[in-house]
């Protein structure tokens, strides 16, 4: 399967700690990678350097062929991001939220940008009623909703989802992680996502990268939860893990 994204010998130092250890990670094509591991593990910071938004201390990141350039412009409109939290501006609407990428990297009439913004709203399961609607009026699940729409404003290639489920109550999540998954089935995505939540790890990822002791152990769900590394032993141990284990084997094996 072809390689998206490729990080090699990635170094990420701050003062005498050392974050990522001369990491090496490869994001394949039309995948959904689920990152995890534990506090302190660099899985934010892996994701900035990715994202040209981190400069390592040393190695390489190519993503679609092309290497990262630290304060130069890189290839960021083949991808989009949902930071957690959303990171909306408080003080736009919803429709300028998801207007406001476009706006910046293309020179298309305010007309067209306002069609295609509102069309990234419905791929999103909102309705335009709450276009003009301010984020601090939304719920927490809408907003991650919006910050969705205007991740895939440009229509990108890649996209990095940054803790997509937090604070949401189960129901909630259930829904986004079917969402991430309807996108991903017909959009032709490469999704890398950090997240906390085992249902999501199991039900919708096709591989697993574990941040751990500076570097990472990747493979398919199963083979990542086998693994004999203790904290992932310990991790994927859990009775909550376990349930969400059995959901997603179930799941996979019915489709």
């Amino acid at each position: 399967m072809d390689t998206i994204i490729s990080v090699r010998n990635l170094v990420n130092r701050f003062g005498k700690h050392v974050v990522h250890d001369k990491l090496c990670l490869d994001v394949r094509r039309d995948e959904i990678l689920g990152v995890v591991g534990g506090s302190g593990t660099g899985k934010s910071v892996l994701m900035r350097s990715i994202l040209g938004l981190q400069k390592p201390s040393s190695g390489s990141i190519t993503v679609m062929g092309q290497e990262i350039v630290y304060h130069q412009p890189g290839p960021s409109r083949c991808w989009g991001v949902l930071f957690q939290g959303g990171a909306l501006l408080s003080d736009l609407t919803v429709q300028q939220n998801v207007e406001l990428p476009i706006a910046l990297h293309s020179d298309m009439p305010v007309e067209t940008r306002h069609e295609l913004a509102s069309l990234k709203l419905l791929m999103t399961g909102l309705s335009l009623s709450v276009a003009d609607k301010y984020p601090s009026e939304l719920s927490g699940g809408m907003r991650k909703r919006v910050s969705l729409a205007r991740a895939l404003a440009l229509e990108p290639r890649i996209l990095f989802l940054d803790e997509p489920t937090a604070g949401l109550d189960p129901i909630a999540a259930t829904e986004f992680d079917e969402l991430i998954t309807y996108l991903h089935d017909n959009l032709d995505l490469t999704i890398m996502m950090i997240t906390h939540d085992v249902d999501s790890l199991f039900n919708i990822c096709d591989r697993i990268a574990v941040l751990v002791d500076g570097g990472v152990v990747a493979g398919s769900v199963e083979d990542v939860v086998e693994s004999d590394h203790p904290w992932i032993r310990n991790y994927f141990g859990v009775p909550r893990a376990l349930r969400a284990r059995k959901a997603g084997r179930e799941s996979r094996d019915g489709k």
